[in-house]
């Protein structure tokens, strides 16, 4: 893409969500329109100088180190070399494609390294080992998912050593973490029971399927909707899915398969059961006949919500759990920690067959389905 190309994207990208706003003076438009295009070169070149080449990325699973060509050393008066970890309640989880992208992308921008570590079954004691662990490696920071107060005696632990805690996608704020990046989970429960309000009538029974109950990344969502249906007359019951993803599948597809008239709706507090109930729902037939939804963007959830198997699903950007903390504990070690930490909430997105067609007909590193820069024509 060429320079003058990178401008006139940003700027239709600015216009379509003015549009949806409301339209902005004429005078706004070739303001912007004359900003960047005059800053387009100076734009690209700082930004193909911070990211260096296009080189396949390595595992996730393994250390990486880009080197952010002088950038880092221009700016901030140190050349990287930061090792940060993260850790992770379901390493192999689909949901973390777009955060460990997230990761490396933030990483080749500053020229800093990370490890992927943690359980693949929401293990609290392998969540806890991999912080233990990453305190006796003496890394530069740690980014940790927090599904369990038990947690908070190894986030200490890091802390009286020196290392800072970040916490995402999962948040205990009484522990002494510095910051948390990502969704307001109560919130989001509570917004989800709004559209399930919506879509069932009273007197109706739902199924809403979590994968881990009890743990503080899921648990909060289900008490969430429970507080919004409050006196709405639809009875909920809550189903445990499994902590992996083939678990959820075989599960959820087992009890719609099981109960195919009892049911009004079939919801999910976490990305694999919300895949698994559009799959479920698609399987037995039951489109347009029973109603679904959830959390989270992987490619069955988008192309199901697309053709109407299921009615809506929540995003909560998981890039942005990986590419902010990483950017925020860099700050933190360069400023001496003068800058950094911040709460950052990633929002509440509720996308329903209309609006999830800019993910579904596109593919990239920021939705976790593509390898190439950019974002591509799926």
């Amino acid at each position: 893409m060429s320079e003058h190309d990178a401008a006139e994207d940003a700027l239709e990208r600015l216009e379509w969500n003015d549009a949806r706003r409301g339209h902005p003076s004429r005078a706004l438009q070739l303001t912007r329109r004359g900003a960047l295009t005059g800053a387009a070169a100076g734009l690209a070149a700082t930004m193909l100088d911070a990211c260096g080449s296009s080189a396949a990325l390595a595992s996730a699973k393994s250390p990486k180190t880009q080197t952010a060509n002088g950038s880092a050393a221009a700016l901030y008066g140190i050349s990287g070399g930061y090792r940060f970890s993260f850790v992770s309640h379901a390493l192999n989880n689909i949901f973390f494609t777009p955060t460990i992208n997230g990761i490396q992308d933030a990483c080749a921008l500053l020229g800093c390294s990370y490890d992927w570590v943690g359980s693949n079954n929401s293990s609290v004691a392998a969540v806890a080992q991999a912080i233990n662990g990453a305190v006796s490696a003496a890394v530069d920071g740690i980014a940790t998912t927090m599904i369990s107060p038990a947690l908070a005696a190894p986030v200490a632990a890091a802390m009286d050593a020196g290392i800072p805690v970040l916490t995402y996608n999962a948040d205990d704020p009484t522990s002494q973490r510095l910051a948390y990046v990502g969704q307001d989970l109560l919130a989001s429960g509570r917004a989800m029971g709004a559209q399930i309000r919506r879509l069932v009538p009273p007197g109706s029974r739902i199924v809403v399927f979590i994968c881990t109950p009890g743990l503080a990344n899921v648990a909060p969502r289900l008490a969430g909707i429970e507080q919004a249906l409050h006196g709405s007359g639809i009875a909920v019951l809550s189903q445990a899915s499994g902590a992996s993803v083939n678990q959820e599948q075989t599960t959820i597809d087992a009890f719609v398969g099981a109960h195919l008239d009892n049911y009004a709706g079939y919801f999910g507090v976490d990305a694999g059961s919300t895949m698994a109930i559009a799959l479920a729902i698609e399987n037995n037939g039951l489109r347009g006949q029973v109603h679904g939804g959830g959390f989270d963007l992987t490619p069955d959830t988008e192309r199901l919500l697309a053709d109407g198997t299921i009615q809506f699903t929540i995003d909560q950007q998981p890039y942005l759990q990986g590419f902010l903390p990483t950017l925020q504990l860099f700050l933190y070690r360069a400023s001496q920690r003068l800058s950094g930490p911040a709460d950052v909430d990633t929002g509440i997105r509720i996308l329903d067959r209309h609006t999830i067609r800019p993910y579904a007909t596109t593919s990239s590193r920021y939705a976790g389905t593509a390898t190439n820069v950019g974002v591509q024509k799926a």
